[in-house]
C-alpha cells in the first residue's frame, strides 16, 4: 500500500551578473543530470527564510541575505517507490553575500554551479526551477 507525505521545502533564486546558482540532484536515475535551485526542507518550528540561508550555504557554500518571497508552487508526484509526495516550494530571490562555491556531499544533491541565464534553455532544469528564474526575471 502506497502512503502520502506533504514536504514544505524553501528555495532561493541567485542571480548575479546574469547568471544563476543551481545544484545538480545526486540521484543517478535522473539523466540527463536534474538541476534544480538551492534549497530544502523546513525544520520543525523554522522560519521559511532561516531554511533558505541554511540551505543554501549547505548546498552551495554560499551565504545569501534579503530573501524576497517570489511565489509558492505545490505539486504532486509518484516516487519510486510508489509512495505519493506532495511538495509545497515557497520560492525567494536572494542576493549574494559572500562564501566560496563547493559542493555538498551525501545530501539530494552533489554539485553547485554558476549557470549563464542564456544556458538554461537546453540544460535539464526542473519546472518549478525554470518558472521560478522565469518569473524573477519578470518573463
Amino acid at each position: 500500500m502506497s502512503k502520502q507525505h506533504t514536504s514544505v521545502r524553501s528555495y532561493g533564486i541567485l542571480i548575479d551578473n546574469d547568471r544563476v546558482a543551481l545544484v545538480r540532484s545526486s540521484n543517478p536515475r535522473h539523466v540527463p543530470p536534474l538541476w534544480w535551485l538551492p534549497g530544502g526542507g523546513i525544520d520543525f518550528g523554522e522560519a521559511p527564510e532561516d531554511t533558505l540561508i541554511r540551505e543554501f550555504r549547505e548546498e552551495t557554500g554560499l551565504e545569501v541575505n534579503n530573501p524576497q518571497l517570489i511565489g509558492v508552487t505545490s505539486d504532486v508526484r509518484r516516487r519510486d517507490n510508489g509512495d505519493k509526495i506532495h511538495t509545497v516550494r515557497i520560492i525567494f530571490s536572494v542576493e549574494l553575500a559572500g562564501g566560496d562555491l563547493h559542493h555538498e556531499v551525501h545530501g539530494t544533491t552533489d554539485h553547485a554551479a554558476w549557470f549563464d541565464l542564456s544556458d538554461l534553455e537546453t540544460m535539464n532544469v526542473a519546472e518549478y526551477a525554470r518558472a521560478a528564474i522565469a518569473t524573477a526575471q519578470g518573463k
